[in-house]
Order: C-alpha cells, then sequence, then structure tokens
C-alpha cells in the first residue's frame, strides 16, 4: 500500500502521498515522522497520518481522541467491522468504502447545503431538511410541573 500511495503514483505523474507514521509504522515503511497535531489535522491534501494499532479497541480509542469526520475500517473481520460501526461515534461510518461518500447527493439528500462531521443535530452530509431545526416556544401563566 505505501508503494501504491507513494511510488506508483509518483511513476504515473500523480502527486504522491505523503505518509506521516507514528513509531510503529516507522519501523514497517518508510515517510514522515508524525508531528505532534498530525492525527488532530484534516490536511486537505495528499497527506496521511499512519497509526499502528494492536486491534479494533485501539483504533476506536484513537478515533474517539483524534476524530474530525467520517471514519472508516477496511478489513475481511466482520467482527471487528461490526464493533467499528456500532462503536465509532461519527457522523459517517464505513466498513471497506470509502468516506467519500460522505456527501448529500450520495446519501440521497438532493442538493448538499453543507456538511458537519462532528456532532451537529445532523451530523453528515446536510441537505435542506437538515439544515432546519425546531424552535419551541411554550406560552404559560405560571405553571409548574
Amino acid at each position: 500500500l505505501q508503494k501504491r500511495l507513494t511510488q506508483d503514483r509518483a511513476e504515473r505523474g500523480l502527486h504522491p502521498v505523503e505518509l506521516r507514521l507514528d513509531e510503529a509504522a516507522q519501523a514497517i515503511i518508510s515517510g514522515t515522522p508524525a508531528g505532534e497535531k498530525d492525527f488532530d489535522t484534516e490536511f486537505l491534501d495528499y497527506i496521511l497520518g499512519v497509526k499502528v494499532v494492536k486491534g479494533v479497541g485501539e483504533a476506536i480509542a484513537h478515533i474517539a481522541a483524534h476524530s474530525t469526520g467520517p471514519e472508516a475500517i477496511v478489513t475481511a473481520d466482520e467482527k471487528a467491522a461490526r464493533a467499528f460501526l456500532n462503536q465509532v461515534d461519527s457522523a459517517a461510518v464505513y466498513w471497506n468504502a470509502s468516506t467519500r461518500f460522505t456527501d448529500g447527493g450520495e446519501f440521497g439528500l438532493g442538493c448538499e447545503m453543507g456538511i458537519s462531521t462532528q456532532k451537529l443535530h445532523a451530523p453528515g452530509p446536510m441537505g435542506l431538511q437538515e439544515l432546519c431545526t425546531y424552535k419551541y416556544i411554550i406560552r404559560g401563566t405560571g405553571q409548574t410541573r
């Protein structure tokens, strides 16, 4: 995967992906050592933070501490995938699919008016309906519960 993202892309005239690696990943593949904020950053560039984890539980904990948006797991292990999908608190979670599908049109919401990758009232892609909120106006004459 490292070769496909870096060397193979460069050979095809494409921008190679810069890999920012934690210590365990550095022992396996070449790349740039990850900085203090690399796992808290949405790069908006050809940069990928790589962290080696011991299992799905550690991956979920890492995501809980550092998530900035939709999350994906790539695995053939159905048990791990189900744990990931059920336990990751994100606007959208994916199993063996690209997070690039997090889009209003892809989700059948029509024109995308905005997107929340955090925890607004409507996480994920937002169509017109999701941009609307409720406002309850209660009028009373001194009632108490």
